[in-house]
């Protein structure tokens, strides 16, 4: 029997002192109809589970939410060594290199962190996905809160590299909390049609990293976009991290590092087809996972 056919009964009291069973049939394809609805119903478990996840990522741990400033701090010491004293790659106008740097692994890390934790989500969860139903969807994306809690904390380090480098953001940082949406979104997308083929093939557990790992050097979080030729930037585009990565470059460091609006848009679509399609596979392999999880 899936989850989309079952069947329980309730006790009711009658008028007579009696109890008689009240029968509660699920019809197939009527959850499906109330599924946005029930989402939004189970939003205590999204929280608790969000909460869970963030206190698990840094129980037991010597520097606790340290981590989040260590990995992109060495990380901007890296590539700045490489592309801007080895490779000697350019800045956005006067704008200090390592700034440049952060800024772009900032959304990185963000997209990245979300990608990672919520294609691997339904198998952690397998306890869970086999015993009680509610909407699976919540799974995967509680998993992006962690992603935004490291997100908040490597930001506090940007903003004293700014400081210390004597360069302010200007107005166009209003702009910041609509480019954090969009980086969720960018990588909810694949993230759920992702977690949806890892529960049939665990593969891709292994494939995950090596994705992370070639689009952090392939996408402009160590150099600008503004490198890549002309003839070339509108198909560089089509990585929407690019879209991303440059929105946030803008918001943070203004007039220096302007947004490639043609790219910009196509990156825009990118982003909006595979959020559809990442849901749309999502739900339509949903009711399998608690057979083959």
């Amino acid at each position: 029997m899936s989850s989309e056919n079952a069947m329980k009964s309730q006790p009711t009291s009658e008028s007579n002192g009696t109890t008689a069973q009240r029968l509660i049939i699920l019809e197939p394809g009527r959850s499906e109809r109330n599924y946005w609805h029930d989402l939004w119903h189970y939003r205590e478990l999204f929280l608790i589970l969000a909460w869970r996840d963030v206190s698990v990522r840094y129980k037991q741990t010597v520097i606790g939410f340290a981590w989040a400033i260590i990995r992109p701090f060495l990380t901007m010491v890296v590539f700045t060594v490489i592309f801007g004293n080895i490779a000697k790659l350019p800045s956005d106008g006067d704008v200090p290199y390592p700034i440049l740097v952060f800024a772009g692994m900032l959304p990185w890390f963000l997209f990245s962190g979300v990608l990672s934790d919520s294609s691997n989500s339904l198998v952690g969860n397998a306890n869970l996905i086999s015993k009680v139903y509610f909407p699976r969807l919540v799974i995967p994306t509680s998993t992006a809160v962690v992603a935004l809690v490291d997100f908040l904390i490597s930001f506090s380090m940007l903003a004293l590299l700014m400081v210390w480098f004597g360069f302010l953001p200007n107005w166009q940082i209003i702009f910041l909390p609509l480019f954090i949406v969009l980086a969720i979104l960018a990588s909810i997308g694949p993230a759920l049609w992702i977690a949806a083929l890892n529960v049939k093939y665990r593969d891709f557990r292994y494939i995950i990293p090596f994705i992370v790992q070639f689009g952090l050097y392939v996408s402009p979080v160590g150099f600008s976009s503004a490198v890549v030729p002309e003839k070339w930037r509108l198909f560089y585009s089509l990585n929407p991290v690019v879209g991303v990565i440059d929105g946030f470059r803008w918001c943070l460091l203004g007039g220096q590092s302007p947004i490639y609006w043609p790219g910009f848009l196509l990156s825009l679509v990118v982003v909006a087809f595979f959020l559809w399609f990442g849901v749309r596979y999502f739900r339509k392999t949903e009711r399998t996972f608690a057979d083959m999880v």
